[in-house]
Order: C-alpha cells, then sequence, then structure tokens
C-alpha cells in the first residue's frame, strides 16, 4: 500500500493512495489473474481426476484454490472503495500470499515428493504461512517490510529439499518452478518501488507470470498429464 504522503500524478481516490487509473489497472490486473487462476484449477481437476490418484486431485485443489484465493482478495481489495472494508480486504489480500505460498508446495510434497520429505515439507510450509498469519494479525506487522521478507523466505524454502527436488521433478518442471520463484521474486522490485506510477499494477502482471509458470509444473510435472489427455480423447468412444 502506497504511502497518502507520496507523489504520482492524479488525484488519490481512497486510503490505499493510489490514483483513480492506479486503482483501475490493479482491479483489471488481479482480475485477470483470478480469471484464469479458476481456469487452470478446473483443467488441473479434469486431469488429475483422468489420471491421477487421489494424492493428485487434493494437491491440485489445494494449489488452484489457494490461487483463486489469492488474486480474487486482491481483485476485491482493489475494487473496492469504503475505507473499512478496503481494510479488512488488505488485511484478507496480504494473508492470501502465505496460503498462495503454501499451497504452491503441496501438490509437489503429496505426489513428487511424498515420504519423509515431503511431508516434513509439507508440515513446514504450512507452520510458516501460519507464522506469517500472525505477523500480519499482530504488532509485528508493522515492522517495514517484514511480511515481503517473509513472502520472499517462503517461497525460495525450496532450496531445503533441492536434492530430492532434483530426483523426482523432471528438469522442465525444475526450471518452471525456478522461472516462477524469479518471476516473483523481481516481482517484489515493483511491489516496493512506491514512487513508481502502477507499481502494484506492474507487480500484478509479475504474480500472474510466477503463477503460470507454476501450473505448467503442475499440469506437466505432477499430474501424468499425457496419460489424462489419452484417457480425454479417448473417453468418446467409451
Amino acid at each position: 500500500m502506497r504511502a497518502m504522503n507520496e507523489t504520482t500524478t492524479g488525484p488519490r481516490v481512497n486510503s490505499s493512495g493510489y490514483t483513480l487509473g492506479e486503482e483501475i489497472a490493479n482491479t483489471i490486473t488481479a482480475g485477470i489473474g483470478a480469471a484464469l487462476s479458476i481456469a487452470g484449477l478446473v483443467v488441473m481437476v479434469v486431469f488429475a481426476t483422468l489420471a491421477g490418484t487421489a494424492w493428485h486431485i487434493v494437491g491440485v485443489s489445494i494449489f488452484g484454490a489457494s490461487l483463486i484465493f489469492s488474486h480474487m482478495a486482491s481483485t476485491l481489495y482493489h475494487a473496492i472503495h469504503p475505507p473499512r472494508a478496503k481494510r479488512v480486504l488488505q488485511i484478507i489480500d496480504h494473508l492470501a500470499i502465505y496460503f498462495l505460498i503454501a499451497g504452491t508446495y503441496t501438490p509437489f510434497t503429496l505426489v513428487n515428493l511424498r515420504g519423509p520429505w515431503g511431508w516434513s515439507l509439507l508440515v513446514l510450509i504450512w507452520a510458516l504461512g501460519l507464522f506469517g498469519v500472525i505477523i500480519k494479525t499482530t504488532r509485528l506487522t508493522r515492522v517495514p517490510y517484514l511480511s515481503t521478507a517473509f513472502y520472499v523466505a517462503m517461497g525460495w524454502t525450496v532450496v531445503l529439499v533441492i536434492k530430492p527436488l532434483l530426483e523426482t521433478v523432471a528438469p522442465g518442471g525444475v526450471t518452471l518452478l525456478v522461472a516462477g520463484g524469479l518471476s516473483y521474486t523481481a516481482g517484489v522490485i515493483f511491489y516496493a518501488w512506491e514512487r513508481m506510477p502502477y507499481n502494484h499494477a506492474i507487480w500484478h502482471l509479475f504474480v500472474i507470470g510466477g503463477s503460470a509458470c507454476h501450473l505448467l509444473a503442475v499440469l506437466f510435472y505432477v499430474i501424468p498429464l499425457t496419460s489424462a489427455a489419452a484417457a480425454l480423447g479417448a473417453s468418446p468412444a467409451a
């Protein structure tokens, strides 16, 4: 959220400190992310149901739900103007990021890494997510950029399991995971660059890019996509 005393061109429209044009851009970009997330969840669940196991279905459902929650919370926060409602939605928007990060790990821990490494990482990442909720709902939230730093730290917790990850996820999947992480991390630069006009909408675009990379990683390297596609193609003749 941009401070009210910072100067960019145009009138302020609400307590977020964005211009009307910026807030419209913020709403549109977040809305695009929400729409793509809904479509992504449908595709993942369909393919997981066709060729996966219960672990696949649960994993992709949690991931897809976290994507929708995060992007939809952001859309509502930027679209609604009443200060009190906006403040509540801002908190929900920030909390949703913790759920998105933990949700992104979930299909990989339940399918590719399932076992000691997978269960340990699953418990760790969701515990960190709950601690993040504590940060945002207590006085700890007053520490400048603590939440942002915690988002980044959670996202890169994957380095703790890099060896088993490389053994269970094909190189293409690892590449997509890294690309997604880099997109989120690069976006943080614009998120923090509050004096730059439309910085938050640009941040949303990087978030969409990161989400897309991770969704593709799940589609191609968690779900047995080839088997699912074959089953889908054979279904009319069944």
